[in-house]
């Protein structure tokens, strides 16, 4: 309804002034009386109508102003991992991660209204990594509290990946798993998880690394962390979280990747441990280092060193990347050793298979994978069986990368704490952050 239609008003004064007027004076007045109570009366009831417009054009719009309704959050999460964060985080209203604003030359885009500009044309990307993200916390603060020594690999992976397909309502290349869960103890850094028939027992004494992944159209959180239920061990934690901060506040928009390195290592070999009564300096892991994340692909083509080098590569807007930090007892050095569980299907143009059983599995990895890491145990849920010469095929051929578990000298003991973090147009934001680490 329009604000104070005058158009009636408009008509009565007109028909007022049109009025014959007689000759005696007194009609005259008597005439001009009437038309001032008129014109009086018209204009009171004009603001009377405007006025009763307004408040009900007022009353409206409070009326059809809907507020959007809050979910209960992280705190509404059961402890069998059964709620879908979608349904405790409506309209996209996930928790951000850790804000770091740019310093040095790049002050000035925190304030810049030019990249606030910029930063929102990506919102869509930030909605989905920030729900991964919180996929990631929400699983780990529940099984943080439930792995105990005693406990079989197999168990705690498949809590673990269960949790993460129920949360982030796991559908196919829309959302679910980033990666097979990495479950690496001792001197053994990464790149273990256990499969079928493996009966491996967490043992009170052991230092064990959990490293899991999530991904919502593409765009996958990688976290990972320690845990030990022997205090003796707490320095080599220490070291490793200490530096992974460290190489994320190092991190920022045209920073050289070996300058990232160079702070990692000092702060990593400022720490020490005493083990059976020897003091042992700790070591990063040289052969290790975080990486840039690409879309359905976990290794984006940069690496993040964490030790010095000359590299000159520089971090660029809107990378994503996870800096992760290796610490150990031993020489510092890995190498592959053991039977391999990850693979990778290979991102480069290949030909194809002769092998009829690899042909079979091929397209079964690219229907449900795609150049997605997976394990064996992911082949096996999906009913392949006899697959072993087909994938071997395939890892021979190139079509398919392996990754073996890594292990530094035995006797040793590794330590892993890692985040992922993107650097918008005005922020750098730790999306992975939690409260745990």
């Amino acid at each position: 309804m329009s604000v104070a239609d005058t158009t009636p008003v408009a008509g009565l004064e007109k028909g007022v002034a049109s009025l014959s007027v007689e000759n005696s004076s007194a009609t005259k007045e008597h005439t001009n009386e009437d038309v001032d109570e008129e014109d009086n009366s018209a204009d009171e009831g004009a603001n009377d109508d405007e006025s009763a417009a307004k408040k009900k054009k007022k009353n409206k719009k409070k009326k059809n102003k809907k507020k959007k309704k809050a979910g209960p959050g992280a705190s509404g999460q059961t402890e069998s991992l059964s709620v879908p964060v979608s349904q405790l985080f409506p309209n996209n209203s996930y928790p951000e991660g850790q804000i770091c604003d740019y310093v040095d030359d790049n002050k000035y885009r925190t304030t810049s209204e030019e990249m606030r500009a910029k930063d929102r044309l990506n919102e869509k990307q930030i909605f989905d990594l920030r729900r991964a993200a919180e996929v990631h916390r929400e699983v780990r603060h529940n099984v943080q509290k439930r792995i105990k020594p005693g406990m079989d690999l197999t168990t705690i992976a498949e809590m673990i990946e269960n949790g993460t397909r129920t949360l982030v309502e796991a559908n196919g290349f829309e959302s679910g798993i980033g990666f097979p869960t990495g479950l690496s103890i001792n001197d053994c850094a990464a790149h273990f998880t256990p499969n079928a028939g493996d009966h491996v027992v967490l043992q009170a004494d052991d230092v064990i690394k959990v490293d899991f992944g999530v991904h919502v159209n593409g765009n996958i959180i990688d976290s990972a962390f320690t845990m030990t239920w022997n205090d003796r061990y707490k320095p080599l934690l220490d070291a490793v979280r200490d530096a992974t901060n460290t190489g994320i506040r190092e991190a920022g928009i045209d920073v050289r990747l070996g300058d990232i390195g160079a702070a990692i290592q000092e702060v990593m070999e400022s720490y020490e441990i005493e083990l059976d009564g020897k003091t042992i300096p700790i070591k990063p892991i040289r052969n290790l280092c975080g990486h840039n994340i690409a879309p359905y692909s976990i290794h984006g083509g940069k690496s993040v060193p964490i030790v010095a080098n000359n590299d000159p590569t520089r971090m660029e807007e809107g990378e994503l990347f996870a800096i992760e930090t290796f610490g150990s007892t031993g020489k510092g050095l890995v190498v592959e050793q053991g039977v391999c569980s990850h693979y990778a299907k290979d991102n480069g143009q290949h030909l194809p298979p002769r092998l009829t059983s690899a042909k079979k599995l091929l397209a079964s990895i690219t229907k449900n994978f795609g150049t997605l890491p997976f394990c064996r145990r992911y082949l096996d849920r999906l009913g392949e069986s006899h697959y072993y010469l087909g994938l071997k095929t395939l890892v021979d051929s190139g079509i398919v990368n392996s990754y073996p578990p890594l292990h530094d000298v035995k006797g040793s003991y590794t330590a892993q704490f890692e985040h992922t973090f993107i650097l918008r147009p005005n922020v750098k934001e730790v999306l992975s952050r939690g409260d745990d680490y």
